[in-house]
């Protein structure tokens, strides 16, 4: 299913690339395990093969799917009305997913959110966390800088 090179996301930490599947031994026990480096925080993950559908991790969403994320992003009117600590509980839930999807509606309304009035502390790092998966997911589908992946969700807000 996964091979070197492909481009995955792992929920709560963001995208990278596979760099090596090898098999090691590990408390006396042979595997296979799936070497990756996760880009925006240069953080290399070694994860048992076997394991990596139950982590979560996925191949990162294709074009056309960031293209409809995006319009909706762009488009979409916050309608989260739930008071703060459902709410966190909510995007908390949402982003534990690791659905590109998920992290962008989770963005959307905190960006909204903030615009009406200041987020807390525990919000703000959320809201910090979820644009950071978000925009290393982009900057890999599209092959452009963090920077730049920053920068298309800055667009309408």
């Amino acid at each position: 299913m996964f091979e070197i090179g492909d481009k995955v996301f792992y929920p709560m930490h963001g995208a990278g690339v596979i760099e090596a599947i090898e098999k090691r031994e590990i408390l006396g026990e042979t595997h296979k395990y799936c070497l990756f480096t996760i880009f925006g925080s240069n953080m290399d993950v070694m994860i048992p093969l076997k394991n990596m559908e139950k982590t979560g991790i996925r191949q990162v969403v294709n074009k056309e799917t960031v293209r409809e994320i995006l319009h909706e992003f762009h488009t979409e009117e916050s309608t989260c009305k739930l008071a703060w600590k459902a709410r966190f509980k909510q995007n908390t839930d949402k982003l534990k997913t690791g659905k590109m999807e998920d992290a962008a509606e989770v963005v959307r309304d905190l960006l909204h959110r903030e615009m009406e009035s200041a987020l807390n502390a525990s919000e703000k790092q959320m809201l910090n966390n979820a644009r950071k998966m978000l925009i290393s997911e982009l900057s890999i589908i599209k092959n452009i800088s963090e920077d730049q992946a920053a920068e298309m969700l800055i667009l309408s807000h």
